[in-house]
C-alpha cells in the first residue's frame, strides 16, 4: 500500500509541553512542498508556524483551529491522492491506540498502514496466550460483582487500574479507584475522549450493571459534594463564581478546553439547584446593554501577549530605582546640536550610550537566560533593544554593539530603526535577540513606571520623564532637572547587589557624561 504520514504537534523547546491549533494555512486536499508554511500553533511562549517535514497531499485534519493537543499529538494525516479515503479512515482509526506521548513528534516519524495494522494483528505466542488467559481466569474470580450503595459493577467492567491509555476528569478518576472500574474500556465523550462520570455509569448500565446519578439522591435532592476543590482544574471566573454561589467543583461537569471547568458549568449547576432563579431571568426582559466591538488580536499581538505573560510567570522580577541627576547630559547634549549641525542628538539617544557603557562596566548584567539548557549567556558587546510602539503594537529593534559607536551614530541608527520598524521594514535579526532592553515613555509625560523583561534577557531599564524637582545639595535646596530610572532584573541571572552595581554605574555615566565620550 501507499505510504501515509502524519503531522504532529512538534516540540520547540524543553519548557514545552503544549500547543493550541491557531489557524490551518491550507486546507484538505492542498499539495504542500517540504518546508512550507502549514499551520500556526501557539505555544506558552509564542506563535510559531509548522513547516512541513515532507512534501505531500494533506488528506485529513485531525486538530481545528482552536483545540490544544499535548507535544506528540497528531493534527494532520497526509498522503498522496492516489490513497484511497477507506485507506485513510483505517489509518486514522489505527491511531487511537497509539499513546501520544511528549517528544515523540520531534522525529516526524511516518507510519504506514501496513505498520499500523501489522501491529494490531501481530501473532502472539501461544505460551503468552496461555498465561494471559490464566491470569484473566483467576482476576475473573477474584473480581466478583460488589453492590453497595447503588453501585454494581459488572466483571467485565471490574479491574482498576492507572494507564497513560487513561485520559479521565479527576472526579472520574477517583470514583473508578473507589468502585474498582477499569476505565481502559470506556469511552470517553469529553474533548479529545476525556472521560467523565456521566461515561462511567453509561458504559456499567449498558453492560447490565448499576451506577446511580451521585448527584441525587431518591427523594431528588441535590447532594452536594464536600471534598476539597483546590486542586481541580478550573478557569479563573470559574472558580471564583464558584466561591460566590457556595458551589463544590467536583459537582461541576469540565467541558472547557484541556479539561478544564469553565463559567458555563459552574452556570449550569446554579441554574440546576436554583431553577426559580433561572425561570425569573427567562420571564424577565432582557436588560439593555452597551454595544461592544469585538477586536481579533493578530499575530504580533498574540506574540506579545504570549511572550510576556510567560515572562511574568517565569522570571521572578526584582526592580531597583535610581533618580538621575540629567543637568549635565542635557547640557553637553545641547552643545554638541548647536556646534554640529548634521547632528540632532536626543537625550535618549545619550542615555542609550551611558547604558552600554554601565554595561561594560558591569557585564554580568549583559546577559540572556537560555532556560532550555539551564545556563547564562554574557555578551562582549552590548547589544540594547529600544522599545518601539507601532501600530500592531510594540517591536524592539536593536542598536548593536553601542558600546562601540559614537553618540551620532547611535542617534542615526535609532532613527532608522524607529522609522523601519513602524512601516515593517525591519529584519528578523534586527529585532531578535538583544542583551539589553531600554524603554522610555518619558516623551509621554510618565514619570515612573515598571518594565517587564524581554526574555531572554536578563535586565531592562524603564526610564521616566524629564523634570525639574527640588533636591538637596549641600544642605541647600536647589532645583534640577530629574530622571526616573527603574531597572527589573531576572532573580534567576542577576542577584540584587548586581543589580545596584549596574544602576550606581549607570547614574555615574549620566551624571558625568564626559565619560561616554572617551
Amino acid at each position: 500500500m501507499s505510504e501515509i504520514k502524519t503531522l504532529e504537534i512538534p516540540k520547540w523547546g524543553l519548557s514545552m509541553e503544549e500547543g493550541t491549533i491557531a489557524q490551518w494555512l491550507i486546507q484538505e486536499g492542498e499539495h504542500f512542498t517540504k518546508g512550507q508554511e502549514i499551520c500556526e500553533i501557539e505555544t506558552t511562549k509564542i506563535v510559531n508556524v509548522l513547516e512541513a517535514p515532507f512534501e505531500g497531499t494533506l488528506r485529513k485534519i485531525l486538530a481545528k483551529n482552536g483545540d490544544t493537543l499535548i507535544v506528540g499529538g497528531f493534527i494532520a494525516v497526509c498522503a498522496g491522492p492516489q490513497v484511497a479515503d477507506a485507506e485513510i479512515d483505517a489509518f486514522v482509526q489505527s491511531l487511537g491506540g497509539i499513546p501520544v506521548t511528549a517528544g515523540a513528534s520531534s522525529k516526524s516519524e511516518t507510519k504506514t498502514v501496513v505498520e499500523a495494522v501489522a501491529e494490531k494483528t501481530a501473532p502472539v505466542p501461544a505460551e503468552t496466550t496461555a498465561q494471559t488467559v490464566a491470569v484473566q481466569n483467576s482476576v475473573s474470580k477474584a473480581l466478583k460483582p460488589a453492590v453497595q450503595g447503588g453501585y454494581a459493577i459488572p466483571t467485565a467492567l471490574q479491574g482498576y487500574q492507572l494507564s497513560e491509555d487513561v485520559f479521565a476528569t479527576p472526579h472520574a478518576l477517583r470514583l473508578a479507584e473507589k468502585h474498582n472500574v477499569d476505565l481502559v474500556k470506556i469511552t470517553g465523550s469529553g474533548r479529545a475522549g476525556r472521560i467523565s462520570v456521566s461515561d462511567i455509569q453509561t458504559a456499567v448500565i449498558a453492560a447490565g450493571g448499576q451506577w446511580p446519578d451521585i448527584r441525587h439522591q431518591a427523594s431528588g435532592k441535590v447532594v452536594k459534594s464536600t471534598a476539597d476543590d483546590s486542586q481541580i482544574a478550573a478557569t479563573p471566573v470559574a472558580r471564583r463564581l464558584a466561591k460566590q454561589w457556595g458551589i463544590n467543583l467536583h459537582d461541576c461537569r469540565s467541558s472547557g478546553s484541556r479539561g478544564r471547568i469553565c463559567k458555563e458549568d459552574v452556570e449550569a449547576v446554579y441554574t440546576r439547584d436554583n431553577p426559580s432563579v433561572s425561570h425569573t431571568a427567562c420571564d424577565s426582559a432582557p436588560a439593555p446593554s452597551a454595544a461592544v466591538t469585538t477586536i481579533a488580536m493578530n499575530g504580533m499581538r498574540r506574540a506579545i501577549a504570549a511572550r510576556l505573560q510567560s515572562a511574568k510567570r517565569n522570571a521572578p522580577h526584582f526592580r531597583l530605582i535610581a533618580d538621575l541627576n540629567v543637568d549635565a547630559i542635557q547640557v553637553l547634549r545641547s552643545q554638541i546640536n548647536a556646534t554640529v549641525p548634521q547632528v540632532k542628538l536626543s537625550i535618549n539617544d545619550m542615555l542609550i550610550k551611558a547604558a552600554a557603557a554601565a554595561l561594560m562596566k558591569v557585564p554580568q548584567v549583559n546577559v540572556q537566560f537560555d532556560e532550555e539548557n539551564q545556563q547564562i549567556l554574557q555578551f562582549e558587546h552590548a547589544d540594547i533593544s529600544i522599545a518601539v510602539a507601532i501600530e500592531n503594537g510594540l517591536i524592539t529593534p536593536i542598536v548593536k554593539a553601542a558600546n562601540k559607536k559614537s553618540l551620532a551614530e547611535i542617534s542615526a541608527e535609532v532613527r532608522d530603526l524607529a522609522t523601519r520598524a513602524k512601516i515593517g521594514k525591519l529584519t528578523p535579526d534586527e529585532f531578535q535577540g538583544g542583551s539589553f532592553s531600554i524603554s522610555n515613555l518619558g516623551m509621554l509625560g510618565v514619570k515612573q513606571f515598571d518594565a517587564i523583561i524581554n526574555p531572554p534577557q536578563g535586565a531592562i531599564l524603564a526610564l521616566g520623564a524629564s523634570e525639574q524637582r527640588t533636591v538637596v545639595e549641600n544642605d541647600q535646596i536647589v532645583i534640577r532637572q530629574m530622571v526616573t530610572a527603574t531597572l527589573s532584573c531576572d532573580h534567576r541571572v542577576i542577584d540584587g547587589a548586581l543589580g545596584a552595581k549596574f544602576l550606581a554605574a549607570f547614574k555615574q555615566f549620566v551624571e558625568n557624561p564626559a565619560l561616554i565620550l572617551v
